[in-house]
């Protein structure tokens, strides 16, 4: 194995259990058996030159105990994994939490979870182990087996098995792999999204030495130009922006969206985001839906330009499209994953990740395309990026933002967050890249609203004094009204630190972001 991998990977030496219950281990003859037994083993892996000992499939923690406790005096790392049941436990009763914890004080280098689970039940048992402060490696089946005349067969394809993957490492954990029924496919699958989510998917080559002068030279150029849009000018003189988010329809029918449209115009707001498919949800192109606002309203659209449906070329074409038709503000993303969305059998492009389209924008307002040729003219996008505060690993979160600060990023739009400490954390780090920040505001509207937005939006957690509250309440309009309160809060709490709020209308519903608005007075700044 290890001539194979030619020292560029660990070869891990695999140690399973003994198959004996924790009622034998009781008997001390039994326990010495078993433990010189894990000792002959990792001593034989141990000399044979395995990188790190992997104890995996145990179901009883006392029984992993054991074995770990053999490997004292062997200087490699050690991996300690338990096979958890569909109830989270493992088979003497020990929760993912207090088995990592355990673990911890054993002084194993890696804790995790593999087998009996899928990826969706292995996704949470992670999210428990990772509170021990302890990497954590996961490799679940491929979804729960069933017997199907006669044929074992785990029912999880391998793009759900990536999209599992790239959550878990989005959470935080640290590796991920796979156990029953995994296949190359599934492997493949997995080292994409540790790819995309480690920042090297396909890189924009910077231009020749002369054309790198050119590129900056012109973005200075053009980053002074107010002419770019009404954006463009406000974020130059440090004028505070108000947006408000309006998703396009599902379908053709547009008198819902221009009704909410009209609310907002009529209340003197100037931009609106306009997300691409949000939640991987087919919705009508926001690149038209913005068109058609800019042809009939006064307001300003922003363009969420994302990764994940469209590859390098229709991303250019796109970006080259939208400044061909007046659309100059963008938010450049990553996207979510199609698996969450209405149609999970559906391709993830993700060519590029949003460090990458801010590149390739960044450098089309140079007049440079990603290839290093010039376009003949350049186009005049304001480069608006995003950030999640509440990111598991802040710092890569905060390292990220520089690199897409590098890239060309003008101003960040954050994630909603509930949490005043954090989003104060947050400022605290951007205050020192010099970088406008539009504070992410969504107003809940109710207890089932907060909830599913805790439980399935990355980066949106939701602290228990609040989900409590919301909870409490079995009227709809004093949940609501409680929304507007904790918002309204959260935007007079940090209004001195910010340039700018971006308001996300629970349920399309923009009558609570208006009354968000008013309370905060937020025109009255925005006219400032």
């Amino acid at each position: 194995a290890q001539k194979a991998a030619k020292n560029t990977v660990f070869v891990a030496g695999s140690i399973g259990p003994t198959g004996l219950l924790p009622k034998d281990l009781m008997n001390t003859a039994s326990r010495k058996k078993a433990l010189d037994a894990f000792r002959c083993v990792a001593l034989a892996l141990y000399e044979a030159g395995a990188d790190l000992l992997l104890f995996e499939t145990f179901r009883y923690l006392g029984e992993l105990e054991l074995a770990i406790e053999a490997t004292y005096g062997l200087r490699v790392p050690i991996v300690g994994q338990i096979a958890f049941d569909e109830f989270n436990k493992s088979g003497d009763g020990a929760l993912p939490f207090e088995v990592a914890q355990r673990l911890a004080c054993m002084n194993v280098d890696m804790v995790g979870a593999n087998c009996l689970l899928g990826p969706e039940g292995i996704h949470v048992v992670g999210e428990e182990m990772l509170k021990a402060k302890k990497p954590v490696l996961l490799q679940p089946n491929v979804g729960f087996p069933r017997n199907i005349e006669g044929r074992t067969i785990y029912q999880s394809s391998p793009e759900t098995f990536g999209v599992c993957a790239k959550r878990a490492f989005k959470l935080g954990i640290a590796a991920y792999g796979g156990c029953c029924g995994t296949t190359p496919s599934y492997i493949q699958r997995v080292v994409s999204a540790a790819r995309m989510i480690g920042n090297s998917g396909i890189k924009i080559s910077l231009p020749s030495e002369e054309k790198l002068s050119i590129k900056v030279s012109k973005i200075n150029q053009v980053n002074k130009d107010y002419s770019r849009s009404l954006l463009a000018e406000k974020i130059a003189k440090k004028e505070f922006i108000v947006s408000v988010e309006i998703i396009p329809p599902v379908g053709i029918d547009l008198k819902k969206a221009f009704e909410q449209l009209s609310l907002l115009e009529n209340s003197g707001i100037s931009f609106v985001n306009i997300p691409d498919g949000p939640r991987a949800m087919v919705r009508m192109s926001n690149l038209a839906f913005c068109k058609l606002i800019l042809d009939k309203t006064k307001i300003e659209p922003i363009l969420h330009v994302c990764g994940r449906d469209k590859n390098i070329l229709a991303l250019q074409a796109s970006l080259l499209g939208a400044d061909a038709l007046g659309i100059r503000n963008t938010v450049i993303v990553t996207g979510d994953p199609p698996k969450i969305g209405d149609y999970p059998d559906a391709t993830a492009v993700f060519d590029l990740n949003s460090i990458g389209i801010l590149s390739m924008a960044s450098n089309l307002n140079s007049g440079i395309d990603p290839a290093g040729k010039e376009i003949g003219g350049n186009t005049n996008l304001v480069l608006i990026t995003g950030a999640e505060p509440q990111a598991f690993d802040f710092n890569k979160e905060i390292d990220r933002l520089k690199e897409k600060i590098d890239a060309g990023a003008e101003a960040v739009m954050t994630q909603p967050v509930y949490d005043l400490a954090i989003f104060d954390r947050f400022l605290e780090a951007t205050n020192k890249l010099k970088i406008p920040v539009i504070m992410g505001v969504l107003p809940l509207s109710s207890a089932k609203n907060a909830i599913f937005l805790h439980k399935n939006v990355p980066g949106m957690q939701i602290p228990d004094s609040i989900l409590n509250q919301m909870c409490a309440f079995t009227d709809r309009k004093l949940a609501s009204e409680f929304g507007i309160i904790t918002s309204v809060k959260a935007i007079k709490n940090f209004i001195n630190g910010i340039s700018g709020v971006y308001l996300m209308p629970s349920l399309s519903q923009v009558n609570g972001c208006l009354e968000v608005v008013k309370r905060a007075e937020l025109m009255a700044l925005s006219k400032k």
